[in-house]
Parts: C-alpha cells; structure tokens; sequence
C-alpha cells in the first residue's frame, strides 16, 4: 500500500468513526537543559529615603491659595506682648535716647505701650535701626509664591496724617 492510499484509508476511518486519526511522529530532539542555578548572593536590605519637598521656586502645592502668607492673624496664635506686635499693627509714638541709644515708644492697637530696642524681637519681624525720626523694620515675607523673603519697612515718628 502507498503513503496516499494509507492517508485516504486513514481519512475515510475518521471520518465513520469520528475518531481524531493518529499519525506516527518523528522522533524529538529533548529540550535544552537550562544549566544549573548558581545561588546569588543575598541582597542587603535598604530602607527608602525620607521625603522632603523642595520647592525650587514653585508654589507649595499643600499651601492654601485662599490663605495667603500675608495675613497672620488668622494662620496661628500670638504670644503676648512685644512678640505679638505685627509691624503693620504698631504706631510710632515717640523717640528717646537712653544712655546713648535710641529707644522708640510704640503703641499697639490695643492702645498699650511697648519700649522698643534694636534687634527686638515682633511677631512678623524685627527691629533693625532706630533713627531721630524713624524706625526701619526687617519684615519677613511669609507669601509662599513672593521670592522676596524679608524687606524693610520704615515708620516714621510723625505720620503723614499727624504732621497737619
């Protein structure tokens, strides 16, 4: 018998049968034989770095942008006395010179008055200089998006209004 009858005779059986027909296989070549695992060396274990933000010069994405940096009196409580005075809060009252030094009366809004030194201590500053006419105050800026953190602000003994 020839390979073309055997494959007929072969197709004709599957088909009355309904049997799926088998074919002789040639022989397989085995599969490669991956070669042996060398154990690695355990890995030391590292903990993560903590996470810090650096602006670099962007907005703080966690600062409200309602809530400016501008106004304290809402963000957090003041301390009593010299240490809660804002610089925009406080009028220049007087001028007096004390064992050499010049020392300024301010008033605050509630109507107290505080002495004031050079390199005092306010709530949103500090005392830079005390002038014969003026003070020079060194504010700190606390607007996140301002690249300006602190500047000067000069409040003189005689306000524009006071000097009619």
């Amino acid at each position: 018998m020839s390979i073309i009858t055997r494959t007929l005779v072969a197709g004709v059986a599957m088909v009355l049968l309904r049997t799926p027909p088998v074919f002789p296989q040639a022989p397989s070549t085995p599969p490669p034989q991956a070669p042996p695992a060398v154990p690695e060396a355990p890995q030391a274990q590292t903990t993560p770095e903590a996470y810090s933000y650096d602006p670099d010069g962007r907005r703080d994405p966690f600062v409200s942008l309602q809530a400016r940096g501008n106004d304290l009196r809402a963000t957090s409580k003041r301390p009593d006395g010299i240490a809660g005075l804002l610089i925009n809060e406080v009028t220049i009252r007087g001028i007096v010179r004390n064992r050499g030094s010049l020392v300024a009366m301010v008033q605050a809004p509630d109507t107290k008055t505080y002495l004031l030194h050079t390199a005092d201590r306010l709530f949103d500053g500090v005392v830079k200089t005390i002038n014969t006419d003026s003070v020079i105050f060194l504010q700190e800026v606390n607007d996140p998006l301002s690249l300006i953190k602190q500047r000067e602000v000069r409040k003189a003994l005689r306000a524009m209004e006071d000097g009619k």
